[in-house]
């Protein structure tokens, strides 16, 4: 049976605001990676008396059983969580919405790149395709 709920509850407030998060992306198994920095998350959350969350990343490149797996094996090594575990998909008609809002009040723009110019973005430098100078976030 896998957990879905935390082994055991933070000795804190539960007004304060969550210290640590782990967010994997069910695309296959965790890696030493993931668990180095699911373990510092949980570590920092617990030390400082307050909640730590899973969020699943489940929104694309889910393979099937990877979230179960990711979520065993975080149990196994004995990492406990606040609340169920959160998932993105269900979200997604509320994210939509976000979107909406934020287009109506005039707050979105249309990007023209090119699947391979938005590809290249992920790696460094990051700049606007053709422009000389450098800007953070593209």
């Amino acid at each position: 049976m896998l957990p879905s709920q935390p082994a055991s509850q933070p000795s804190n407030d539960a007004a304060l605001p969550p210290a640590g998060r782990f967010a994997p992306s069910p695309s296959g198994d965790l890696h030493l990676g993931n668990l180095r920095t699911a373990l510092a998350a949980w570590g920092f959350a617990r030390a400082t008396g307050r909640k730590f969350i899973l969020r699943v990343e489940d929104l694309d490149r889910v393979k099937k059983g990877a979230a179960e797996r990711n979520i065993a094996d975080l149990a196994a090594i004995g990492l406990d969580w606040d609340g169920p575990v959160d998932y993105q998909a269900p979200r997604i008609p509320q994210f939509l919405e976000e979107v909406q809002r934020l287009t109506d009040a005039g707050l979105t723009y249309e990007c023209f790149c090119t699947r391979k110019e938005i590809h290249a973005a992920a790696s460094a430098p990051h700049g606007i395709p053709g422009a000389t100078r450098v800007r953070a976030g593209t």
